[in-house]
């Protein structure tokens, strides 16, 4: 059973604040790609398909804290290629980077090249199962991220299972209306992808030893956010202008014909 004797002392709680704010903002990449891939789907089986990949993702994040060792034991470099040292962690984080920049390529590639229209539509039924593998193999990516980050920052499990509660019930909050608003904007979906792209090359590069901040990706997608944000708003100003401007072409207002 998990020790809660830390929570009886405010360093406790400070820890779990902490540690909760950066889990969120570490479940962004997520996000992201749930909401992706869930818009191929039906719309009556997005809501499903998201609250599975988050419950998912929270059961593999848990698991993982239980079998700490093993997830530490990771680490241990499993062979050498080149001078370059592999373990079992950067082995998991190549796939799932590699996985990540073939699949936001490919996307991309759907949203700009592809013009046939039924293509824009959602596909079979049968691709939940797909699409819900997908979402499994990404998360056992971003759930060791995840883990190793929280074990590097406290030192109870028991707060590191509230932390993880406490940013997947986030996500389920607001999963649905943050990949309602990227399918509203195909801009929002250019960006996201460019993202996931982002992700999938700071995944690569920490798996080959070359350790990459997530702090800056966040901040040039947050910065591409805030730039793509004033440029929406000032398109719907434009749009509300140019129909405000428009001339009235009501028959009232017709030239009567010549010789009437």
């Amino acid at each position: 059973m998990p020790d809660l004797s830390a929570f009886l002392h405010a360093d406790g709680w400070i820890t779990l604040a902490t540690l909760s704010a950066l889990e969120i903002v570490l479940g962004i990449d997520n996000i992201v790609f749930l909401s992706i891939m869930t818009a191929k789907l039906p719309p009556e089986q997005q809501p499903l398909a998201r609250r599975i990949g988050l419950l998912l993702a929270l059961g593999m994040r848990l698991l993982l804290l239980l079998a700490i060792s093993w997830v530490m034991g990771l680490k241990a470099t499993l062979f050498s290629l080149l001078g370059q040292d592999f373990s079992g962690r950067d082995l998991i984080l190549l796939g799932g980077g590699v996985f990540l920049i073939g699949k936001a390529t490919h996307e991309m590639f759907d949203k700009l090249e592809v013009d046939d229209p039924k293509e824009e539509q959602p596909k079979a039924k049968g691709s939940f199962v797909s699409v819900i593998t997908q979402i499994v193999l990404l998360d056992i990516v971003f759930s060791l991220d995840s883990v190793i980050t929280a074990v590097g920052m406290a030192q109870h499990i028991s707060i590191m299972m509230v932390a993880m509660f406490i940013a997947v019930g986030v996500m389920l909050v607001f999963a649905g209306s943050i990949g309602a608003f990227i399918q509203r904007h195909p801009s929002m979906k250019i960006l996201a992808l460019s993202f996931l792209l982002l992700i999938g090359v700071v995944l690569v590069a920490d798996g080959m030893g070359q350790h990459i901040s997530k702090g800056y990706i966040y901040f040039a997608m947050a910065f591409s956010l805030g730039v793509e944000l004033i440029n929406m708003h000032l398109r719907a100003r434009q749009r509300r202008t140019k129909m405000g401007s428009s001339p009235d072409l009501s028959p009232a207002h017709e030239q009567a014909p010549p010789g009437s």
